[in-house]
This record gives C-alpha cells, structure tokens and sequence, in this order.
C-alpha cells in the first residue's frame, strides 16, 4: 500500500436506524438520486426493502448497483467487513458510507463493527447514528418494543419525520419525548424526509472531538431545549415550551433514563479505574457515555466515550484561558443507579 493511500482521511460511516415506515426507504432513494455532488455508498439488507428506480441504475451486478448521481448501492449479505472492504477496493474514493438497519435491528453491533475491525477502523470511521422516527406513531412503537427507543437513545441525531401527519402540539410532544429519552441528541423535524443531507452526512457527530468544536455547549445542561428546525444554524436563543400531559403518559413508557454527571478535576488513577469497573459490570444497561473530563495538573480536556462496554478516551485539546476546569459526563441507559454514580464520580475528584 502507497503512502499517498494510507495517509487518506477516513471515509465517514452514517448508521441510519428507524422502522419500517418512518421514512428510511424516502431518505436512501433520495441519497441514490439526487444530484447532491457526492459519491455514497449505500449498504442495504435487501434490494428489494427499498425498491430502487430501476430507470436510476446504471449498471448492476448481484451485490452493488451504480446509480446514474455517481452512487452506489449493495447489499449486507450478511457480513459488514467483507462488503465495506469490496467497497474499499472499488476505483474513486467515496464520500461516505451510509448503512441501514432493518427495522428492528440494534444499531449497536454495526457501530461496534466500524471499532472493532483493525482493517475496517484504519479506512472508515464512525460520524453518526441517525434515527427516523415517525411523528404519528412512536408513542405506539414505544409502548410496544425496547427497540425503538434503544434507537433514539443511541442516535447522535434524530430525525423526527412526517411531522406533517400531525397537529404543532402533538409534535411537540413528540419532540418532548424524543428529548426524554437522549437528551445530547440533535433533531430535526421534516416531512417526506426532506430534511438537508448535508445536516446528516458527514457531519461527525459521533466524534466527540469534533461534536464538541460544532457545538462547544454540547454537553452542559440547558443544550437539551434546543431543537433545529428545517433553517437552524444553531445560532439562535434557546426557547422552552411547555410540557404537555400527552407527553407525560409517553414518557411514563420510557425506560430510558440519562445520567449527567459534574465534578472538579479528577484524579486519574481514580477515575479510571472506576469507569472501566462501571462499564465492565454496568455495560449491558449503559447504551452511550459522553464525557470532558479535567484531571488535575493536565493542561488539556480529556475526552471520553463509551458503547456498552467499548469505551475510549484521547485528549482533545488545552484549556482555553478563563475555562473552567471542570468535568462533566453523561450516561444513557437503563436502570441506572444515580445516586451510586454521584458519589463514586464524586469520590474519583483529587485532594485540592
């Protein structure tokens, strides 16, 4: 392998999860025809799930479809690393990999792929989970399945779809307990999947390094108010609206629940052991972590973010004059004890 090759930036990979009906089918067709000026790949379950415009393709063998927007399309066959590595060795450099899960599958196993693999993390890596949820019907889809609302607690972005099916009020509440559930997530409201493939792809949402330069206020409390509508650009004051009783038998559902976490600097022969003991024994139950942390004595934010029992940490850059060396860490999952991780985070802070 050449230089030139290796030292290529890797591809962006976007998960996009949400079940049969909220919209998923809309959004691929729209990535595989549009004259967006991209080059994705998108990796799909079946063909036939999403129903390509045969008049789009212009060549096509068993496994891959090239569209006539300079996309491709193929499908899973069951093994990511093998179809992920096909595309790898394809001539021209994609722009990012989009990959569906069907309906009800965990998007976790795929995010973990895009970690796990050696050959797979060195060309590709993870920029975010996406989410579709059908406005009209997800607080059915809550009542009834786990699954759905896994997807939203593990989503870096959630896109609340065919908001046109419903009344602002009911949206409203929709919106409510989408934040219920993932509080750190970004949402959009569209309908028909319209909402701007440039607010979705590439947009390294996963990364909590660049998440956090997009959006310094990413995990502080008072971020969860805000909501991006078809024109953000993030700019913009944050506003409240009410909660409404609709919203509170929703969330009665939830079983979901996140944890912040704040503190001072940290002693890290404390602090780390500790969080490797609570992802080890909690790891089932905790779906995401996200965290800044500050240890004392360490002129730079140290960055930390976990899936189940996978976490990693890196420093991410010095303390900016006047910034308040202070950490911060959020969990998302279930049966959480909050108590016992406030005192145990607590307890991880050094002398002063």
């Amino acid at each position: 392998m050449t230089d030139a090759i290796s030292t290529q930036k890797p591809i962006p990979v976007t998960v996009l999860t949400g079940y049969l009906g909220a919209g998923k089918t809309t959004l691929l067709n729209r990535i595989l025809s549009e004259n967006h000026g991209k080059k994705y790949a998108v990796i799909v379950n079946e063909f036939g799930e999403i129903g390509i415009d045969n008049d789009l393709i212009v060549e096509s063998d068993e496994e891959i479809y090239e569209m006539n927007n300079g996309c491709v399309c193929c499908t899973v066959r069951g093994d990511l690393i093998r179809v992920v590595e096909g595309l790898m060795r394809r001539p021209g450099r994609f722009d990012g990999i989009i990959v569906e899960t069907t309906g009800l599958a965990d998007p976790v196993p795929v995010a973990q792929t895009f970690f796990m693999d050696d050959d797979v993390r060195a060309k590709t890596e993870l920029d975010a989970v996406v989410a579709l949820v059908d406005a009209k019907h997800l607080p059915l889809r809550l009542k009834d399945s786990r699954e759905a609302e896994d997807q939203i607690a593990f989503a870096d972005v959630v896109i609340i779809n065919k908001s046109d099916l419903v009344t602002p009020e009911e949206l409203d509440v929709i919106e409510d307990i989408v934040r219920a559930i993932n509080p750190a997530a970004r949402v959009y409201k569209t309908s028909r999947s319209g909402v701007d493939l440039a607010r979705v792809l590439d947009q390294g949402a996963f990364n909590l390094e660049r998440a956090l330069e997009n959006d310094p206020h990413f995990l502080e409390h008072g971020h969860d108010d805000h909501v991006c509508g078809p024109d953000c650009d993030h700019d913009h004051h944050h506003h409240d609206h009410d909660h409404h009783h609709g919203a509170m038998s929703a969330i009665h559902d939830i079983t979901v629940q996140s944890v912040s976490l704040r503190g001072g600097q940290m002693n890290p022969e404390r602090f780390f052991p500790w969080i490797q003991k609570i992802t080890q024994t909690q790891g089932p139950n905790i779906l995401r972590l996200k965290g800044i942390i500050a240890f004392k004595d360490d002129p730079e934010r140290y960055v930390v973010q976990g899936v189940h029992m996978i976490i990693e940490g890196d420093h991410q850059r010095p303390w900016k004059e006047g910034e308040k060396h202070e950490s911060r860490l959020v969990f998302i999952g279930r049966d959480l004890d909050r108590a016992k991780l406030e005192a145990s985070f607590k307890a991880c802070e050094a002398a002063a």
